[in-house]
């Protein structure tokens, strides 16, 4: 697992920001969770599963369609991005549509969710055929505290709010700082417990059992905000554990995705070295059909 100082670093460095012309997005209807504007995944039988790029990201700076043409062979259904290769907006979408994907996702640096930047976000995301905003790195400076994390809750009501006209929702991404207490409580509960229904609550099952934090209470306690989940195994014992060779219940997290959980889309995030990181996101997707999804 990399250090805070990392997974800020890198995050920084694999976003970039895009502009293009503006199509807005509609909602459509949805019996189940209507306010995320998506088909009931359940409805057609099966939650899809998509890959975070970060995780072939060397991949796709040597080649960027390659890759993507990769893991739609391996039969993901969607990718979620942390950057774009300096790729424009239409470009982005025509390698989706070209290898029959669907953009489920993207990280979203917090600075280009906020002021006039998320204009620029919003216009390239509505191209490239994404709704779902994840903030994946909040600044330190900007959680030092419990009115820190009240601060940041205002302020993604807010930005939920400017984007849902777009037919989008911001979103927020955990790692391991969430899970230590400040003044009592959590800040994954302070942000949660005062953010509207409308902000997801992007879980990341392996960040949080490795910050000694099992995320299944917190998928109970908040139905319907894991819109999109990151499938991530850890392991006390085996660091290269693969999904479904580790520690984490699979069978409860994904009973309360398939029921209370409002899940439309499994992510798969692998950082693991021990394997090329085509060959992990492919084994790991490989244990996830054999645990029939």
């Amino acid at each position: 697992m990399r250090s805070k100082i990392e997974e800020k670093v890198s995050r920084r460095n694999f976003l970039q920001a895009g502009g293009a012309a503006l199509a807005v997005l509609g909602l459509s209807g949805n019996k189940t969770l209507g306010r995320f504007g998506a088909a009931d995944a359940l409805a057609k039988g099966k939650i899809p599963i998509g890959l975070q790029l970060y995780s072939v990201r060397k991949d796709c700076e040597k080649d960027f369609p390659k890759t993507l043409e990769a893991v739609a062979k391996m039969g993901y259904k969607g990718v979620e991005f942390a950057g774009y290769y300096e790729r424009s907006a239409k470009d982005v979408r025509k390698l989706i549509d070209d290898n029959g994907l669907k953009c489920c996702g993207t990280h979203a640096q917090f600075d280009t969710l906020v002021g006039d930047a998320l204009a620029k976000t919003v216009e390239f995301n509505t191209i490239i055929g994404n709704k779902y905003l994840i903030c994946p790195w909040i600044p330190e400076e900007k959680r030092k505290t419990k009115q820190d994390w009240l601060d940041l809750a205002k302020l993604f009501n807010d930005i939920s709010a400017k984007v849902k006209p777009h037919g989008m929702f911001v979103g927020y991404h955990n790692h391991n700082f969430e899970f230590t207490p400040i003044d009592g409580e959590k800040p994954w509960d302070i942000f949660f417990g005062n953010t509207n229904k409308d902000v997801i609550m992007q879980v990341d099952t392996g960040n949080g059992l490795g910050a000694g934090a099992d995320m299944i209470p917190f998928l109970r306690k908040y139905p319907g905000r894991a819109v999109t989940i990151h499938i991530k195994e850890f392991s006390t014992k085996n660091p290269n554990a693969m999904i479904g060779e580790g520690d984490i219940n699979w069978k409860e997290v994904f009973a309360i995705c398939e029921s209370t959980g409002g899940t439309q889309w499994y992510i798969v995030e692998d950082e693991k070295e021990n394997l090329p990181a085509l060959e992990c996101v492919k084994k790991n997707l490989e244990n996830l059909r054999k645990m029939g999804k």
